[in-house]
């Protein structure tokens, strides 16, 4: 097809600059960190902190504060009602509801037309380029891709500044040429209310010609099953040209299963690490599991070494000091105007020539009731081994402490398929976060600090439930996997015994 081949062809132009920065990478951030500061040394912030004199990230580093959400918001409050060049040179002309793990409020963050076109989008012709550049008999432009976005919503503060899911951003200011690529329409995309969009979205797309999937793996398995229910047929039947699933947002593993029950076996996998806040990694090769780090994205990266969070006076390195198998918490300095800001999520390295790495969960998803610190990377992976070995299916979990006379991690697991020996699930899960982590390994010996944990196991339905009750249905929307209080696994077992 001449369009195919056409688009393919543009697309991989990108390559050369991927390769630069995959070969050059700390002079292409240390660019990246001088063009931040002169954008942003006439802003409120900028004349704030002295932009002008800093010379260097040692300068930088000693003067600017760590921020979060909550550091910030004043700022952001002002610029959703339309204050200018508080954080960035640049007009906001949108701003990204952030949901992150169901928090019971949700988060603003500003985007300029920098972090759109130079973060975002960037990032999504990036994907294509490194995925056609991996399937060089990609039909890819062949056909539709199925995007499955968020919502946008009204902005009480400012009719002029669009308020929404990062995704319903994208899709509300994309080229008018793209709508021929993708599906559902920008309006049916584009609906607030997550049930009845679905229902449009199952019966629209279950006609089209659907070459690709891009989404959040949760909300992607609802629509999936929508399909199959709606028209009586395989996936493969009513989309025989589908090549292609792009995922992010959460890690797959744990959906792995489902999805090779639903989708083709031929049908490939690229992961995303694409945020509120701007889009960080890509799956840059098929054979390997890791992120490469997009470095001239408009992002300065710093790290906080895990172990550090909390401190009073946490280690703070750039790029050029990080490790392999490390546990960091990310901070990022954009051309959105979030500055030396705690996204929240953990990363580890798995290669430094080229900067590869994996996320491993959040800065809060965590359990540490006595030291063990089991991170969601651990459980992820350990319920992947406990899945595979009692031929079990999983669909959603999260787990947390119980302190009372005994001490126990206490899980809640909803299974497509359940185990074959729950109480062989239940070992291998514990015996598997013992491998995985020493300091867990450690408390369980002998029962003497940790008992064992205890699993739950609800009906089909339940994790839904709960985020319909919390209004958190679609979009950006994720189940924490862990924490180190019992909010979600009290919300959920309260449910589920109404």
């Amino acid at each position: 097809m001449i369009v195919n081949k056409l688009m393919n062809k543009i697309i991989k132009t990108r390559i050369p600059q991927i390769e630069h920065f995959m070969n050059n990478p700390l002079e292409v951030q240390n660019e990246v960190f001088e063009d931040l500061i002169s954008s942003a040394k006439n802003t409120v912030w900028g004349k704030f902190y002295d932009y002008k004199s800093i010379k260097n990230w040692e300068s930088f580093n000693q003067r600017l504060p760590i921020n979060d959400y909550n550091s910030l918001l004043p700022f952001f409050e002002r610029i959703r009602k339309g204050e200018e060049n508080l954080l960035w040179c640049s007009e906001i002309k949108w701003f990204s509801k952030s949901a992150g793990t169901t928090a019971s409020k949700s988060k603003f963050i500003p985007v300029s037309e920098e972090s759109l076109q130079e973060c975002h989008y960037k990032g999504g012709k990036d994907m294509l380029a490194l995925y056609i550049n991996n399937h060089e008999d990609s039909q890819i432009f062949s056909g539709n891709s199925l995007a499955l976005g968020g919502s946008a919503q009204e902005n009480d503060s400012n009719s002029d500044i669009f308020v929404g899911d990062v995704s319903a951003i994208l899709i509300d200011n994309l080229p008018y040429w793209a709508e021929f690529f993708r599906t559902p329409k920008k309006e049916i995309a584009l609906m607030p209310e997550w049930e009845s969009k679905l229902e449009v979205m199952v019966r629209e797309v279950s006609s089209s010609n659907v070459v690709s999937l891009s989404g959040v793996p949760s909300w992607m398995m609802v629509l999936l099953k929508g399909v199959i229910d709606y028209t009586g047929k395989s996936i493969q039947e009513v989309w025989p040209n589908l090549e292609a699933y792009f995922h992010g947002g959460v890690n797959f593993n744990p959906y792995r299963q489902q999805y090779s029950k639903l989708l083709p076996e031929n049908i490939n996998y690229m992961e995303t690490y694409n945020a509120s806040e701007g889009f960080f990694g890509l799956q840059d090769s098929k054979n390997l599991d890791s992120l490469l780090l997009l470095l001239d994205y408009g992002v300065y990266y710093e790290f906080i070494p895990f172990d550090e969070l909390g401190t009073s006076n946490p280690k703070i390195i750039n790029l050029s000091m990080v490790k392999k198998n490390t546990n960091y918490a990310m901070i990022i300095s954009t051309n959105g105007g979030l500055w030396r800001y705690m996204i929240g999520d953990t990363i580890m390295f798995t290669e430094i020539k080229p900067f590869r790495f994996k996320i491993t969960g959040r800065t809060t998803n965590f359990i540490n009731l006595c030291g063990e610190e089991v991170i969601a990377d651990n459980s992820d992976r350990a319920i992947q081994v406990a899945c595979v070995a009692t031929d079990a299916i999983i669909s959603e979990y999260t787990a947390g402490p119980y302190l009372g006379e005994t001490r126990y991690h206490e899980w809640v697991i909803e299974f497509d398929k359940e185990p074959n020996d729950m109480d062989k699930f239940s070992a291998i899960l514990d015996i598997s976060l013992q491998e995985l982590n020493s300091d867990y390994e450690a408390k369980r010996y002998k029962n003497i600090i940790l008992q064992k944990p205890k699993i739950n196991v609800v009906e089909k339905g339940t994790f839904y439930n709960w985020l319909k009750n919390k209004g958190k249905l679609g979009g950006q929307n994720k189940i924490p996997r862990l924490a180190n209080n019992r909010e979600c696994l009290d919300e959920i077992l309260k449910l589920i015994n109404k």
